[in-house]
């Protein structure tokens, strides 16, 4: 039961290429960083992203971007990062976009053990119709498109059908957790942190505080220990290292 790993670079080591990893995060806010800096020396490459965003230029899954090492995201928002955008449209980069609330419910989904569902978010649109660009050729000419998705109608209402999503690993960050791999989240870290460590079928989290099973509050707990395989304990020093996309300050 004591799911603790010695170390970020033990916990990821045996993460092939080609794997699919559902990674935690809004921005930079609550990115399991560690665990993607541990991933970028281990030197797997292909990977296959399920993120709401792929980091910025230099920072979170930007430095795995950056390097090569992925070769599709399927996520929400792609803004805040140049090189993104220049390995999408050079072809370089395959990209899945769907709906910030497809995609946190896809996870959910796939996490449960729900194949897929129905919502009425995208009907009307290429993200139902199909034709979405999911790859570039080098010309400019879109290799790769959307296929067109299922379409039914329930009390008079058209909704488009998703498949829940899983991956084979999951990277994601607490703020506390026990060894059991019992998580609490805080704050605005509890963004896709919880769904991402549910369609994982090896979740790992780097936590910022470890303590005893017990000691957590059962009213408290965010995710149950049964979604998580391996802990990593963060130093202070790696706790602390936050960052945010834009500071705004009054004059």
């Amino acid at each position: 039961m004591d799911k603790v790993i010695a170390s970020a670079a033990e916990a990821v080591g045996d993460i092939p290429d080609g794997a699919s990893l559902a990674v935690g995060g809004f921005g930079l806010s609550g990115i399991p960083g560690v665990l993607i800096e541990a991933l970028l020396a281990q030197g797997a490459s292909g990977l296959r992203v399920v993120s709401n965003n792929c980091g910025v230029d230099g920072r979170g899954l930007g430095v795995l971007l950056a390097s090569g090492r992925i070769s599709r995201v399927t996520g929400s928002y792609v803004g805040e990062n140049k090189e993104f955008a220049r390995q999408y449209l050079s072809g370089e980069l395959e990209v899945e976009l769907t709906p910030q609330g497809t995609l946190a419910e896809r996870l959910r989904a796939g996490g449960a053990g729900i194949p897929a569902f129905y919502t009425p978010a995208g009907v009307g649109t290429q993200v139902a119709r199909g034709g979405l660009p999911w790859r570039f050729a080098p010309d400019g000419s879109v290799a790769a498109a959307s296929p067109p998705k299922e379409i039914r109608e329930f009390g008079g209402r058209a909704y488009v059908l998703e498949h829940g999503i899983t991956t084979d690993f999951a990277l994601v960050r607490a703020w506390r957790g026990d060894r059991h791999g019992t998580l609490v989240f805080r704050r605005a870290a509890a963004n896709f942190n919880p769904l991402a460590a549910m369609a994982g079928r090896v979740t790992v989290a780097e936590v910022e505080e470890l303590v005893e099973p017990g000691e957590l509050v059962p009213d408290m707990v965010h995710l149950p220990g049964v979604f998580v395989q391996r802990i990593v304990e963060l130093t202070p020093t790696q706790a602390a290292d936050k960052h945010i996309e834009k500071r705004t300050v009054r004059s």
